[in-house]
């Protein structure tokens, strides 16, 4: 199917919502990668135990024609996919891909974004059941008056999108199945993007935000899952090597951040996963995935 079809058909919503069969709801981990997923071995120890409760979907690079071993998790998980431009409206496209995958079943019914460079921070069934009982979806979403906010803001955009509705956030989001759906249906606000939002005004962190706050703010709570260090300057987060991965700095991300909430409440829980951290990272955290995964 091309993309067109395939947004169509997935954006069909059955008009009972009942169920006419038992089904467990799964969470659809969605990794947009360049090629192969180096830290694969750390998520099988992830995923391991758990078959009917998750799906695997990939969108890589075309030129990429590697296969996993038949044995792996990501054996044939990849999609249909079209090249993907860094700051582009590429990159939405292939966003838009892996959930219309994923809403092809009906029985996924979270969404999680992830990228090559990112690893779970706790046990599967830990973060299975803080999604699956969450009442919103994790988009970071916020009014930055900086430059790097709506300082990129374009007028032409007015009036169907005015400068207080404009947003900036996490590429990295995880959703439900209902904005999942207003995500890959949009026709309104995808086009606006694609011609009048450019470098320096970059897709990725903006158009899912600001749709979203336009169209379904009450289902939004505002923050990522997902950890990233954007304490150093410059367009990209940090990355972090085999020399940065111990005890002290894992724990350090999962539980150094306590100002969230969580359906209403304040939580000391805020991060399910975090990136990025390159391939050499991969033998120090299978040596502390005890410590992860229990």
């Amino acid at each position: 199917m091309d993309d067109s079809e395939l947004f169509w058909r997935a954006s069909m919503v059955p008009m009972v919502e009942e169920f006419a069969y038992e089904y467990a709801p799964k969470v659809a981990f969605m990794f947009l990668a360049k090629g192969p997923i180096p830290l694969a071995p750390l998520w099988e120890r992830f995923f391991h135990g758990h078959n009917g409760s998750y799906s695997i979907y990939v969108h890589s690079d075309p030129s990429y024609i590697g296969e996993e071993p038949e044995d792996s998790v990501f054996h044939r998980r990849r999609v249909p996919s079209k090249p993907v431009q860094w700051g582009t409206a590429s990159m939405i496209d292939a966003e838009r891909r892996l959930l219309a995958n994923a809403l092809l079943d009906f029985t996924n019914e979270r969404f999680v974004l992830l990228s090559e460079t990112c690893i779970p921070l706790f046990n599967f069934t830990t973060i299975y059941n803080y999604l699956i009982r969450s009442n919103h979806s994790f988009i970071g979403s916020a009014d930055d008056p900086r430059k790097s906010g709506r300082g990129r803001y374009n007028k032409a955009m007015s009036p169907a999108i005015s400068i207080s509705q404009w947003r900036k956030g996490s590429q990295w989001f995880e959703v439900n199945r209902k904005v999942a759906i207003r995500i890959i249906s949009d026709r309104k606000y995808y086009p606006i993007f694609a011609e009048h939002c450019s470098p320096p005004c970059y897709n990725d962190e903006h158009y899912i935000p600001t749709l979203v706050n336009i169209l379904l703010p009450e289902e939004n709570s505002n923050r990522s899952v997902t950890w990233v260090d954007w304490s150093r300057e410059g367009p990209h987060p940090g990355r972090f090597d085999w020399r940065n991965v111990n005890a002290e700095f894992m724990n350090q991300v999962r539980f150094g951040t306590t100002n969230c909430t969580y359906n209403g409440k304040n939580s000391s829980s805020c991060f399910l996963f975090a990136r990025k951290f390159v391939p050499n990272s991969l033998k120090r955290l299978l040596e502390l995935s005890p410590l992860l995964f229990g």
